[in-house]
């Protein structure tokens, strides 16, 4: 069984939460979010953003000024290094007590796992439905880094 030992960062002005699945590996060494470095999700944001997020006080910093959330759907579960398609036996984080303590009206789940797990087990206690993005996992491939940027424009958008 593995457990997320990371904190939510987020602050009572976070209008906006990503969620992703379970911490890989490599961010539970590191202890932050997307810390792999193949992993793009801090790169979409430096393009989206026009911004440099080449420290952890700075990806804080980043989430703090524009008002977004970072946390999992998954508090523990059986995985296989750290692949999605093995994850079983889950147990979820309190999002709706996270909700409570905020302004977020927006929730979006990053990869098909986070996005399914949420809708079917989380949704019906916060009644706020959340929109797919595709991962940034360096598993999930099949889509550019250009694509990604496409992708994650909503964000921006619904700042």
């Amino acid at each position: 069984m593995v457990y997320h030992e990371l904190e939510p960062i987020y602050d009572t002005n976070s209008k906006i939460l990503i969620l992703g699945s379970m911490p890989s590996i490599t961010s539970r060494k590191e202890k932050f979010y997307y810390a792999h470095p193949a992993n793009r999700f801090w790169h979409v944001f430096e393009i989206l953003y026009q911004t440099k997020l080449d420290t952890i006080p700075a990806k804080k910093e980043f989430l703090y000024n524009h008002h977004i959330a970072l946390w999992d759907v998954i508090y523990s579960c059986n995985i296989k290094n750290s692949s999605d398609s093995t994850i079983k036996d889950v147990t979820y984080n309190d999002i709706p007590s996270l909700l409570a303590k905020t302004k977020i009206e927006k929730i979006y789940c990053l990869g098909r796992k986070a996005y399914d797990l949420y809708e079917k087990n989380i949704f019906h206690k916060t009644n706020i439905h959340a929109t797919y993005l595709p991962s940034t996992s360096p598993l999930n491939a099949s889509l550019s880094l250009e694509d990604l940027v496409r992708k994650y424009a909503i964000v921006l958008d619904n700042k």
